[in-house]
């Protein structure tokens, strides 16, 4: 093996998300003389990034003041909302909670809006490389952060060479941030590294799952937004949709699911596929086409799983770090808020020493303090949770105490603990039919030809006691059909679709053994969403 090429820059920054961005830009801003470049694993920037999205426009206000001459291409302004509770065949219309109150918000497609920042950092000097995955940190020879090493390019699957080999170089900075955002490939190594999370809560996650939709003319009312709980999950399960009306007879709709479910039958891909055939619902999409989907997860843990976000060298920021508000079902205001905040201590101090506290005593954390106990108080199920969340709304968070939050692979019960459950559902005509369809509306790509960026340290343990303990799970959870149970003349054994992964990040969170890791793919390879 060569020297590995080394690229010297004064900032790091490992995401094209909304707060890798926001950092990038505001510390041009503040520091133009600063080098920083910006490292995307997917093959455009905005490509793997999926949300809601309606964002409070606050930080994005302060960041670039003039952006409403020229918005992202979608830009709806917020209009009505609706908030209702589903059982199988009716809705009740509930009282909007004030956290979701959306006026002056306004719906986007955060990939379009993150495309949209790209060359606002470009043109205030910003390297941006999309189609480089980070692969592994860089430390010095005192044990600090140092940069990132990009994977090598043209390996095949069994570990050789191919012709168009290239190996990555190594990228060395004083300052390395990561914002990779849920469970981030570098994060998850670095927090364990450094004992990041030793006086925080585990983390904990929804996978939320959303199609964008052309509807009939007419069929959408741009600005409208709905939100529900209830029907298709069951009580015990913590979930909820988001149907968006955009412009141009588009609809975004989508689903999240708890990943504290007990249940390990439960299908979160059909969660959502049930509610669209909801009577609410139905009409809204029927004769309509989806034009792009895909699944990702979200961290959810708030204020108590906030791990500390500094360690020698480098620094976490958005949701990599885990700042999205549940309640309000937002996180860009917080990634957008809070990279800056970053950008702003970094120009300052010329340092990441002291940025846990700075992060800690701002807006960003006092806004999560508000609403810690909401989303554990859902831990007892809907109606308690409902109940719980009514009286943290109305003294703003201020009770005495903070409800623990729980890893969510510990949750799920075992086959023989758990009955079998009356789903009520339905029979689906809408598209897509099945996970693997699905996987079209994601247009992911993968060489098939490259290492399994989805590694299972003991598949011992799959064809044995995950089949009798929890009837493999993986095969369920997973929202694009990534793993599958094959019965052949060798016997039961696990096979990994690898090709179909969209990088949800779902199976490194809920398997019950944790003995799935993700680790990046080929750069530039998987979803390549459009306007999610």
């Amino acid at each position: 093996m060569s020297e590995r090429e080394i690229m010297q820059y004064d900032v790091c920054v490992v995401g094209a998300g909304p707060a890798g961005l926001a950092f990038a830009i505001r510390l041009k801003q503040l520091k133009p003389d600063t080098s920083i470049c910006v490292i995307e694993k997917a093959s455009a920037v905005g490509a793997q990034i999926l949300s809601g999205a309606v964002i409070e426009t606050g930080p994005l206000d302060a960041l670039l003041p003039e952006w409403r001459k020229s918005p992202p291409p979608i830009c709806v302004a917020a209009g009505a909302d609706d908030f209702f509770l589903l059982t199988a065949n009716k809705h009740y219309r509930l009282p909007t909670p004030p956290q979701m109150n959306n006026h002056g918000n306004v719906i986007v497609s955060l990939g379009a809006l993150c495309a949209w920042l790209a060359p606002q950092a470009e043109a205030l000097g910003v390297e941006i490389f999309p189609g480089f995955a980070a692969s592994e940190p860089v430390f010095d020879t005192k044990g600090a952060v140092c940069g990132v090493r990009i994977g090598d390019m043209g390996v095949a699957k069994d570990g050789s060479h191919k012709p168009g080999y290239t190996q990555g170089v190594d990228i060395h900075a004083a300052i390395t941030v990561l914002a990779e955002g849920v469970r981030g490939h570098l994060s998850k190594q670095l927090i364990q590294r450094f004992e990041l999370d030793k006086y925080s809560d585990p983390q904990t996650y929804s996978v939320g799952m959303k199609e964008l939709w052309q509807v009939p003319a007419g069929r959408a009312t741009p600005g409208r937004i709905i939100h529900t709980v209830g029907w298709p999950a069951d009580s015990a399960t913590y979930g909820g949709s988001f149907i968006y009306h955009l412009d141009q007879d588009r609809i975004a709709i989508g689903y999240v699911c708890g990943l504290d479910y007990r249940d390990p039958k439960l299908m979160p891909f059909e969660l959502f596929q049930q509610l669209k055939h909801h009577p609410l619902v139905k009409p809204m999409l029927e004769g309509g086409s989806i034009l792009s989907g895909g699944a990702r997860a979200i961290a959810a843990g708030g204020f108590q799983s906030l791990p500390q976000v500094e360690m020698p060298g480098a620094i976490l920021i958005g949701d990599g770090a885990g700042t999205l508000n549940v309640p309000k079902i937002k996180g860009t205001h917080q990634a957008m808020r809070g990279g800056m905040l970053a950008a702003e201590h970094i120009a300052r101090t010329n340092s990441v020493v002291g940025f846990d506290a700075a992060l800690r005593a701002s807006p960003v954390l006092s806004e999560l303090k508000k609403v810690r106990n909401i989303k554990p108080g859902f831990h007892g199920g809907l109606w308690l949770g409902m109940i719980n969340a009514g009286w943290e709304t109305v003294t703003a968070g201020y009770s005495p105490w903070t409800l623990r939050n729980h890893a969510d692979h510990a949750q799920l019960k075992r086959v023989n603990e758990i009955g079998a459950i009356d789903r009520h559902w339905v029979e689906r005509s809408l598209p897509p039919r099945d996970r693997l369809a699905s996987v079209y509306f994601a247009a992911t790509e993968h060489d098939e030809d490259q290492p399994v960026h989805l590694r299972v340290a003991d598949t011992n343990i799959c064809i044995t006691r995950c089949v009798e303990e929890f009837g493999n799970p993986c095969t369920k959870f997973c929202p694009a059909g990534v793993y599958e149970m094959v019965q052949d003349e060798s016997g039961l054994r696990l096979q990994i679709n690898a090709a179909n992964c969209v990088h949800c990040k779902t199976c490194d969170i809920k398997d019950p053994y944790q003995i799935i890791t993700w680790v990046t793919p080929e750069g530039g390879a998987g979803p390549n969403y459009q306007n999610l």
